[in-house]
């Protein structure tokens, strides 16, 4: 197959490539004598006559008309036929860097390299735009060379004849027309490139509007919503080769316009073009290249706290890192750049109530490709820290704003200065609002305030987003609740989970999507357990506790307590489910389905575990070791099936350490020859507790009633009275039955136990003080 067969077979994208690359007469450019050359222009010329024939001879109109045509163009170059045979060299070396790319993708795609992200149309239009702009400096290149040659050509010549000095008139006025051709070719030549110029500049600006206000605009937005959990790519590579592209092109056509007005100071003459437009032309090229450099400054990683709850909550006089990164890779600038880190005085100074900091710390550094780890060009800065400004009573600022501490949004700004082949930038990059904090108390609402600002707003200069804070949609804010649990655990909130969440929130609505949640109800209604107190309870206590549990899906965990009720009693008996606590923060519970005696589905539940049960025991052994007393005082575990209807076994066995064999069964006989051994195994402790509530005459505790938990603050309906449920009794003297129930679901039947009496109400885990 010849190379042409190849390159009309190549997919769209590679084919747009192409048609950029012949997007110009460029063969009219041709001037160069060689013989070789001319040899070669008259075989081109024969073969075009043979074939403008052959179609005379089929009587094929449009192909003779074609052929005749070309015949005249090429007959153009009859004085300098070697520049033709450069020009087409040059472009069958363009289309065979073009099939190489093609063949380099087939080899990626059968070698099933992943790439790192699918591009959009965007950013396909994007990169062939980019190719576009690298053919057209490739050609100028070659343009600029045979302007100077032609030019130099013209010189020489010129030059010769006046040292001459000839006298004969008639070899005078055959001279002045050849210069005159001469000078004629160059100033054609001159305004070809100028144009040429000209649509190159245009194809840019398109190309770097594509890249600046939308591509970095993306990349800003999805860089915020990865600050509060989002899985978007926030990799910065591709937008580092688009900017250095860009750049590159832009200083390629600088110094095509710094060549033009070297050559305009050998040889110049009446109406130059050059002198006319390459002002203009260096202005629009300044500009862009301008804008491009300003918008190529960015925050690569923004401020966080080696022990915060996550990025850009900040406290006094805690180190934190930050990282900024110059999108226009150029390694001569290595070191070079000196980048500068300053608070926003003159933002917070607008608002008379907010509180002021200085930086502190190492404040300056350079922009280097050492502390990468692609390479890039990064400013890192690890070992800052905020210290508060004393001010005295404070001064009048353009607005008096009222707002917590942890509702105030302070800015970090950094700024350096570009210098580059004659070229002078100063550039400033910004981290998204912080909210900087005194003491650790203040982490929860500050990072509220910060899933807040950066689930709604694009403006992330608005310090003073919270003074008239927007509500949020459903779906916003559903979203971002996922995020959260998706970032730490890999596994996000499903359809059922959020329409539990959603319910808590708005009461039973048929549709979600058009509610909205505003910012008091997110984080100030019912304090202190307000929603967001009583969300980031169960996150915590699954991020600390419970990971892999959540990650393979074995905990429901939102789901309300008659949607628990209504699964449960479809399912058989020990079929049981674990749900997150709606009256305790950051509590867990299980519930199981018995049969009655009359054939009745009954659904049980334990009071909820919190951090400090399962600080001490991790919450698999005690699904596993949860025991009750069944008629006969025999202990028996209630928990067979997790839902729907998994065997317990299959479902935890993975996260208990080959010892659960035997050693139950060991320290079940040690608990009755010694109950104090027991006490040093904390995951039997439970069966501990069991025989020593069957020893009522030697303990006088056994006598004190149920612990009574009130009712749920964040249920719109609110829970029955928690004395009409009667508690179970796990592997803890403290764990009972929970009480948040529903007010329209009947009271939880009785357990068979023979003669049993509880300990008297204590902290969970208290048996091992």
């Amino acid at each position: 197959m010849t190379q042409w067969e190849r390159l009309q077979q190549l997919p769209a994208a590679y084919r747009q490539q192409l048609d950029e690359l012949y997007d110009r007469d460029a063969l009219r450019r041709a001037a160069r004598d060689h013989d070789l050359a001319m040899v070669l222009f008259q075989v081109l010329l024969e073969n075009l006559d043979i074939q403008h024939s052959r179609f005379v001879q089929e009587d094929s109109f449009l192909m003779k008309h074609n052929i005749r045509r070309y015949k005249q163009n090429f007959q153009r170059y009859q004085d300098d036929p070697c520049y033709l045979a450069s020009t087409i060299l040059w472009f069958l070396e363009k289309e065979k860097d073009i099939l190489q790319s093609a063949d380099l993708a087939e080899q990626v795609q059968v070698l099933h390299i992943e790439q790192e992200a699918m591009e959009t149309s965007s950013q396909q239009d994007l990169e062939r735009k980019l190719a576009g702009l690298r053919n057209d400096v490739q050609c100028l290149d070659h343009a600029m060379l045979c302007l100077e040659e032609q030019q130099d050509e013209f010189d020489f010549k010129y030059q010769t004849f006046r040292m001459e000095a000839v006298t004969d008139e008639a070899v005078k006025k055959e001279q002045s027309k050849l210069f005159q051709f001469l000078i004629n070719r160059v100033n054609e030549c001159r305004k070809s490139t100028l144009s040429d110029l000209n649509k190159l500049l245009h194809k840019a600006k398109e190309a770097i509007d594509i890249l600046v206000k939308n591509e970095l605009v993306e990349w800003k937005r999805r860089q915020q919503k990865a600050c509060i959990g989002a899985p978007d790519s926030v990799s910065l590579d591709h937008l580092e080769n688009w900017f250095t592209c860009a750049a590159v092109c832009l200083f390629q056509v600088r110094e095509f316009l710094s060549k033009l007005e070297e050559l305009v100071g050998k040889v110049s003459y009446d109406k130059d073009p050059v002198k006319a437009q390459k002002p203009v032309l260096q202005r629009r090229a300044d500009a862009l290249l301008k804008d491009l450099l300003e918008s190529s400054f960015v925050v690569e990683s923004q401020p966080t706290m080696p022990q915060g709850k996550g990025p850009l909550v900040l406290r006094t006089n805690v180190q934190f890192s930050v990282k900024t990164r110059l999108l226009i890779k150029f390694p001569e600038l290595n070191h070079a750049m000196k980048v500068n880190v300053y608070m926003d005085s003159l933002n917070t100074c607008r608002v008379n109530r907010y509180r002021r900091f200085n930086v502190l710390g190492a404040m300056t550094k350079a922009l280097n490709m050492v502390e990468s780890q692609n390479g890039g060009m990064v400013a890192d800065f690890r070992h800052l820290t905020l210290k508060e400004q004393k001010t005295g009573g404070g001064g009048k600022g353009v607005s008096d704003i009222s707002l917590s501490v942890t509702e105030e949004l302070h800015i970090i700004y950094f700024d350096t200065v570009f210098q580059h082949k004659g070229l002078s930038v100063k550039l400033q990059a910004s981290t998204l609002p912080v909210v900087i904090i005194s003491n650790s108390s203040q982490q929860q609402s500050a990072w509220a305030s910060v899933l807040w600002f950066n689930m709604i707003s694009q403006d992330t200069k608005d310090v003073i987003f919270f003074a008239n804070c927007p509500a949020a949609t459903w779906p916003q804010f559903g979203e971002m609740l996922s995020w959260q649990f998706l970032a730490a655990t890999k596994r996000g909130l499903n359809d059922a989970q959020l329409e539990m969440i959603a319910h808590k929130l708005f009461g039973k609505r048929e549709d979600y999507n058009t509610c909205k949640v505003t910012w008091s109800k997110f984080s100030k209604e019912n304090p202190p357990d307000t929603f967001w107190v009583w969300f980031d309870g169960i996150f915590v206590m699954v991020k600390t506790y419970l990971e892999n549990l959540w990650r393979d899906g074995h905990i429901m965990g939102f789901v309300s307590k008659g949607k628990e009720k209504f699964l449960l009693k479809k399912k058989q008996r020990g079929t049981f489910l674990l749900r997150f606590s709606e009256s305790v923060i950051g509590g867990i519970t299980f519930s199981w389905v018995e049969i009655t005696a009359t054939g009745q589905p009954d659904v049980k539940t334990i009071q909820p575990f919190t951090k400090t049960d399962l600080s001490q025991i991790p919450f698999h052994e005690i699904i596993r070791n949860f025991l009750i007393f069944e008629v006969g005082n025999v202990p028996e575990n209630p928990l067979l099936y997790l839902y729907p209807n998994i065997p317990k076994d299959k479902a935890f066995g993975k996260y208990s350490a080959d010892k659960t064999g035997g050693e139950g069964i060991e320290l079940f006989n040690a608990v009755c020859l010694d109950r104090k051994s027991a006490l040093k195994k904390p995951s039997f402790w439970l069966i501990f507790c069991v025989f020593l509530c069957l020893e009522q005459d030697e303990n006088p505790l056994l006598e004190s009633p149920l612990e009574m938990f009130p009712t749920d603050p964040m249920l719109s309906d609110s829970a029955a009275d928690p004395g009409d449920e009667l508690m179970m009794f796990l592997n803890n003297p403290n764990i009972f039955l929970e009480s948040d129930s529903l007010q329209d679901e009947p009271v939880l039947s009785d357990f068979s136990l023979h003669g049993f009496n509880c300990l008297s109400p204590q902290p969970c885990g208290s048996i091992f003080q």
